[in-house]
């Protein structure tokens, strides 16, 4: 799914780097402080801190370089779902014109027939778009977009958490909400935060499988899913795969069985109807500890596999399994 990490229905490829233009920690904290303590509407210092075109024109660098967005926009197309949840999650859903047909939330998102995988120049430049957000570069679709004068912001799968809250926090200086940006950064580390703090001592060290699908893709921890376990303080079977794969092996039943994971994460019970039901059912998985002690998480796919604001559900979801 473009905008979600590597799912059962494609290859899993690695996530590329970036050059974001993010905010440096004290920015996002003075930016933070700054939209706690917005006054009502009139007042000069809240007016100030506020959305304003007086923002723009902003010159912004993302995957496909510098990229100058002249005015606020206020026709957005969103081909990416993690962008999609992000873009309404810092305020900026009203100026959000169409969605491709994959961002599925929030329910409220203009959803259309745009495909992310097949995407089309002509379909996308039919709703009169300033501005369009992109995870993926399919069939040169950046350089048809440019040729027409739309800016492209091009925001690959995030590699890390900093790499979610640099794009959350691009995406508020391109839409004319830094400072709803840096609240919604702030909210998510001290969300994900207290998940860690949440987990039980003798939690630490035990063995995690995340399941992309039922042919055991997985993830190891140099993915930005990975990384989430790794602040939970869980060993990650994946990083023991024979064949890396470039952070997204595909692991045998075996394998799964030997290495006993205390934890086995679904990210694949909506596309694949998968469950703790069917992961019982598999052949020796019966003997395997997470499914001794009931730990096999339940996960919704999309959650698990956006790096948007709900990044931070996900890990409260895998600290309350640990929890128990």
């Amino acid at each position: 799914m473009s905008g979600s990490l590597p799912r059962a229905t494609r290859s899993a490829s690695p996530s590329r780097r970036r050059s974001l233009v993010a905010l440096p920690a004290l920015t996002a904290l003075v930016l933070t402080l700054a939209a706690c303590g917005d006054s009502a509407e009139g007042d000069d210092e809240g007016a100030a801190a506020s959305p304003s075109a007086a923002d723009f024109p902003v010159t912004l660098t993302a995957d496909n370089g510098e990229v100058t967005i002249e005015e606020q926009p206020d026709a957005i197309v969103s081909m990416s779902p993690s962008a999609t949840e992000t873009l309404f999650a810092i305020g900026a859903g009203d100026q959000v014109e169409a969605v491709d047909d994959n961002s599925t939330y929030p329910t409220d998102a203009p959803i259309t027939d745009l495909s992310a995988f097949t995407p089309n120049a002509e379909a996308i430049v039919g709703y009169d778009p300033d501005l369009v957000v992109l995870s993926d570069d399919q069939n040169g679709i950046v350089d048809a977009l440019e040729a027409l004068d739309v800016p492209v912001l091009l925001l690959g799968a995030a590699e890390d958490l900093d790499d979610a809250y640099a794009q959350m926090e691009l995406l508020g200086e391109a839409t004319g909400h830094a400072d709803e940006a840096a609240d919604t950064v702030a909210d998510v580390q001290d969300r994900i935060q207290a998940a860690v703090d949440s987990v039980p001592a003798d939690a630490a060290g035990q063995k995690v499988f995340h399941e992309l699908g039922p042919e055991l893709y997985s993830a190891d921890s140099s993915t930005f899913i990975g990384s989430i376990y790794g602040l939970l303080g869980l060993e990650n079977i994946a990083d023991a795969a024979p064949d890396p794969s470039g952070g997204y092996p595909q692991l045998s039943a075996e394998f799964v069985v030997e290495q006993a994971p205390d934890l086995i994460v679904l990210a694949d019970t909506k596309c694949c109807d998968q469950s703790a039901a069917t992961v019982a059912e598999r052949p020796a998985f019966a003997a395997v500890p997470a499914v001794v002690e009931g730990r096999v998480v339940e996960a919704d796919d999309d959650v698990a596999s956006r790096w948007g604001p709900r990044v931070a559900d996900f890990a409260e979801t895998v600290a309350e399994a640990l929890q128990g």
